[in-house]
């Protein structure tokens, strides 16, 4: 095999890691707070130490990960200052981000939007009439195609650092938000906000559907940030 086909090769194997890894984090399989042992991780996710790390360097530049020098790496905590922080900062990118796409948005962007809120919108007619808890895989898919939506709106901004922060900032949410669910009461409907939001986009009215974008991750925040307080109160009694 010639040196560019294995340099290729490795960096595949550390971008497939790296997306497994993330996922895991995310979805809460690896536990905020646990130690990451290479060897078995490299078992777990059949990959070679060398791209193996190169998956973690990437995701301690994403916060997931937390390392010390020849300490090894651990999965980032949660926290609540930290949520606050995310939910602040998101708040202020997506909502830029989105008042420039309205604003730029061609045909492709309007019909890339519609698809989206399509898709998702099939998923979250399933879901209205469905009992709690939902399974894994049904979450999985409306957090793939919530994330396209948000991703869909943003995607005429013409300015690729928020592209960036955008997606950052919601895979941390996510995990906030995913975490948190075996601590609520029940889960929030969002439909009726999407629509809102979709209509405002479409319709080119930016205020309102910064207004709107606003208040639906305000709300997210709020009831995430509760169930996160009682699984904090809960650990502590339990301490």
């Amino acid at each position: 095999m010639s040196q560019p086909a294995k340099a290729t090769s490795a960096r595949t194997l550390a971008r497939q890691a790296y997306q497994h890894i993330r996922h895991d984090i995310v979805a809460g399989r690896l536990l905020p707070g646990s130690k990451l042992k290479l060897e078995s991780m490299a078992q777990q996710y059949q990959v070679g130490m060398s791209p193996l790390r190169e998956a973690l360097a990437r995701l301690v530049g994403d916060q997931l990960v937390k390392t010390e020098d020849q300490r090894g790496f651990w999965v980032a905590p949660l926290s609540l200052d930290e949520l606050d922080d995310i939910s602040r900062v998101r708040t202020l990118v997506e909502t830029e981000a989105l008042r420039l796409s309205i604003e730029n948005g061609n045909e492709t962007w309007e019909r890339d939007v519609r698809a989206a809120f399509e898709s998702l919108s099939a998923v979250e007619a399933g879901l209205s009439g469905s009992e709690l808890p939902v399974s894994q895989e049904v979450l999985d898919q409306w957090e793939a195609r919530n994330h396209a939506f948000h991703t869909a709106l943003i995607s005429a901004c013409d300015s690729p650092w928020l592209g960036k922060l955008q997606e950052l900032l919601y895979h941390q949410a996510e995990r906030y938000r995913r975490f948190s669910l075996s601590y609520s009461q029940g889960r929030r409907f969002v439909h009726d906000e999407h629509v809102a939001i979709f209509e405002a986009a479409i319709e080119r009215n930016a205020v309102r559907a910064c207004r709107l974008t606003e208040a639906h991750l305000m709300r997210t925040y709020d009831a995430v940030r509760a169930a996160l307080a009682k699984m904090e109160a809960f650990s502590a009694s339990a301490a």
